[in-house]
């Protein structure tokens, strides 16, 4: 199945876990791939590699998220080799186990300048792009932590949500642009960044509690992507689509 032939999707943190997932995706359903990394360089061109090998296009290009020169030089250089983005994917984030209490400053700014500005910055970069072609996707990977808090993970649990909001914001604005710009909400999905708070006894509790009874799939979260960046999902704007097996609802 090939319905994004011809489209250009830029997707950050595709070196592994869920943004690999989503970039492979998105190349089997026909689209030129850039995929970001930060610092896993070789696990980024292992993942570009995999893509070719199944005959779909792909680059990796360096990004420090939340950096805006870093962006400015990531969409350039994407755009150089396949023309400007059509769907953006705000995969990248970063994810800190820590009591509440012991939370600085620092860590606060850290986790809203990776997990939300990072994704302000590139979608003010991408948008004039897209207007000018009257057709965009914009997907935010938020969290069922921005949905319903966070107890070790509460700066965390808040860049999701306010991702979650911006992701409102910018289907009311930019949705008669022919731009939709929705949120997938992952539950607990076994990757890297997850693997601390997967394996605390407090998450092990949350498991048992699934309805659907098991961790969820990379790959299930990537053909949600999939979906969502297809002209069929042209009617669905500033929506949270929930992947977590029944854990939440709302």
């Amino acid at each position: 199945m090939t319905h994004l032939k011809g489209k250009n999707a830029l997707v950050t943190g595709g070196s592994r876990g869920i943004g690999a997932g989503i970039a492979r995706a998105l190349a089997a359903a026909g689209a030129n791939v850039a995929l970001t990394f930060h610092t896993e360089d070789q696990k980024a061109k292992e993942v570009v590699k995999q893509i070719e090998a199944d005959k779909g296009a792909a680059i990796a290009l360096p990004l420090e998220n939340g950096n805006r020169s870093s962006a400015e030089a990531t969409i350039q250089a994407a755009t150089d080799q396949y023309g400007s983005p059509d769907i953006l994917v705000n995969n990248a984030g970063m994810a800190q186990e820590k009591s509440f209490m012991d939370l600085t400053d620092a860590d606060w700014m850290s986790m809203l300048n990776c997990n939300l500005m990072g994704a302000v910055q590139l979608i003010q970069l991408c948008l004039p792009s897209m207007q000018a072609k009257k057709w965009g996707r914009i997907i935010n990977i938020a969290s069922i932590g921005g949905q319903w808090g966070g107890e070790r993970q509460v700066h965390y649990a808040a860049s999701k949500a306010a991702l979650i909001n911006l992701t409102m914001s910018m289907g009311r604005l930019y949705s008669r642009d022919g731009i939709t710009c929705n949120a997938i909400a992952p539950g607990l999905v076994p990757t890297d960044m997850t693997s601390a708070e997967l394996g605390d006894n407090a998450s092990k509790a949350k498991l048992s509690s699934i309805p659907a009874g098991r961790l969820g799939r990379t790959e299930e979260i990537a053909q949600s992507c999939v979906f969502l960046a297809s002209k069929d999902a042209g009617y669905i704007c500033g929506q949270t689509l929930n992947v977590n097996g029944g854990m939440y609802f709302g």
